[in-house]
C-alpha cells in the first residue's frame, strides 16, 4: 500500500553525524590523542545547533487533502450466489486519485471465481476492489460483483469498508465502513 508523503519524510529523516578528516585537530585535541569514541563534526555543539521538531510532526509536511468516500449499495443472496453492487463517490473537498473498496465475507468464497478486471482476491474471504479516481462531487463509479461462497452456508455476513483512500484524510469515515447480514432468501439488503 503506498505510504503518504508524510509517513515517506519520516521513515527517509536521518540524523547523520560524519567524522571530517582533520576536526580532531581543529577541535583542539593533537592527532594520536585518544578521544571518547564519540564521531566529532569538527564544530562544538553550542555552534551549531539543531532544531528540534516536536514528536510525531514532520518538520515541512503539507497537510493532506481532505475528501470525504462515501460507499453504498445492496447485498442479496439466493441459488449459492452473493450479488453485491456498490456505488462508491467522494463528497469532497478534494478529488481522490484512487481508493481501494475490501468486501470481506463470513464464509470463505470458493476457490474458482470470476471476479470483474479491478477486483482480485486477497485471501479466503476477502476481495479487494479498485474504484478508480473519485472527483469530488464528480459521478459515483459502480462495481459490481457475483460470488459464490464456498461449503453453502444459509447466511452470508458481508463487511465493507475503504482499505486505501489515495491519500487523503477522510472527513467522515462511517459512511464507508458497513456490514450486512444476507440470508439466502434473495432479498436485497441495503448498505
Amino acid at each position: 500500500m503506498p505510504l503518504s508523503a508524510a509517513a515517506m519524510a519520516a521513515a527517509m529523516t536521518v540524523l547523520v553525524t560524519a567524522v571530517v578528516p582533520g576536526a580532531a585537530a581543529s577541535a583542539g585535541t593533537s592527532p594520536g590523542a585518544p578521544t571518547s569514541g564519540a564521531p566529532t563534526s569538527g564544530v562544538p555543539a553550542s555552534a551549531a545547533p539543531v532544531p528540534e521538531a516536536p514528536v510525531g510532526k514532520v518538520v515541512g509536511a503539507a497537510p493532506l487533502p481532505e475528501a470525504d468516500l462515501s460507499h453504498h449499495g445492496y447485498v442479496s443472496f439466493s441459488n449459492g450466489h452473493i450479488a453485491i453492487r456498490i456505488r462508491s463517490e467522494n463528497l469532497g473537498p478534494s478529488d481522490v486519485t484512487a481508493s481501494t473498496v475490501r468486501l470481506r465475507f463470513s464464509a470463505p468464497l470458493a476457490v474458482t471465481q470470476e471476479l470483474p478486471y479491478d477486483c482480485l482476491r486477497s485471501g479466503k474471504a476477502t476481495v479487494l476492489c479498485e474504484t478508480g479516481g473519485l472527483r469530488s462531487g464528480g459521478g459515483a463509479r459502480q462495481t459490481a460483483l457475483d460470488l459464490r461462497p464456498a461449503g453453502g452456508p444459509d447466511e452470508v455476513i458481508v463487511r465493507l469498508d475503504t482499505v486505501w483512500n489515495g491519500g487523503v484524510r477522510d472527513t467522515d469515515p462511517k459512511n464507508n465502513v458497513h456490514q450486512v447480514l444476507a440470508p439466502a432468501t434473495g432479498d436485497a439488503y441495503a448498505f
